[in-house]
């Protein structure tokens, strides 16, 4: 060898030394904590605790998706789930979406909302939004602390979120909004964080309707999974997630179908 180095040689060698110098990047390290207990909304008599962490810097997205496959739920920029000492009643759900299949009471929901027009849109808050669930709050949940929320209130819940997340709006065949829903979007699929619709159209069934929509959109998106939170069989609120089947639940071993 005579000891030269060509042009294609040094190119090679800066190519080299800039992967070199490039600073190796880590994964953010998540921190856990526990929240005081807490009177359980769902079961009378017992307390819950949750375990909750931030979701924060250029990994928030790929964590999320990970601790949504471990039953995380998100609010805001925080990821959280039950941790309640001698209780496991809480059982993080999601309706399989490629094997659904609405039994008849769930195609009589779709065909009374056929004149309904299903947005999905970027999570962007407005009054007339606030106002459906300022009524909704005030109907089903008038004594809890959301009843109380403000229009700043609700405009962040709706618009700040680290991770990708959209907000499903029912409209009428007069443009009138029904309902929405503010949805994340992960790598298998969707995960419902709140819904509201105007509580005084009985007839629609508009919160099951909503479902239907986010059913359809993880369809569309070639998405398998619609996370939806978390069902407990002796609570009547939770009562609604069984209808939607196949639907699997997180246990001790993993994933497995619960409703089939």
């Amino acid at each position: 060898m005579d000891g030269t180095v060509s042009g294609e040689d040094r190119n090679e060698r800066r190519k080299i030394a800039k992967v070199v110098a490039r600073p190796v990047v880590t994964p953010t390290p998540l921190h856990f904590y526990r929240t005081a207990s807490m009177p359980c909304p769902y079961v009378a008599g017992r307390v819950e605790r949750k375990l909750v962490t931030e979701l924060t810097g250029r990994d928030s997205t790929r964590f999320y998706n990970e601790l949504s496959r471990g039953g995380f739920r998100r609010s805001h920029h925080l990821a959280y789930r039950p941790a309640c000492a001698g209780c496991s009643a809480c059982v993080p759900v999601r309706i399989v979406a490629p094997d659904f299949a609405p039994g008849r009471s769930l195609r009589r929901v779709a065909a009374r909302n056929a004149d309904v027009t299903v947005h999905v849109d970027e999570p962007k808050a407005n009054v007339e939004q606030f106002r459906v669930f300022a009524r909704y709050q005030q109907s089903r949940h008038h004594d809890s602390e959301m009843a109380s929320m403000t229009y700043g209130d609700y405009r962040a819940m709706i618009e700040d979120s680290p991770v990708a997340t959209r907000l499903v709006e029912l409209r009428g065949p007069d443009s009138r909004i029904l309902g929405g829903c503010l949805v994340d979007l992960l790598d298998d699929g969707l995960s419902a964080v709140y819904s509201f619709y105007d509580p005084t159209d009985h007839r629609r069934g508009l919160g099951t309707y909503l479902i239907l929509a986010l059913i359809d959109e993880a369809l569309r998106r070639q998405t398998p999974y619609v996370y939806l939170g978390y069902w407990i069989a002796e609570s009547p609120k939770m009562a609604y997630k069984s209808r939607f089947r196949p639907l699997e639940g997180l246990g001790a071993d993993g994933w497995s179908r619960i409703m089939a």
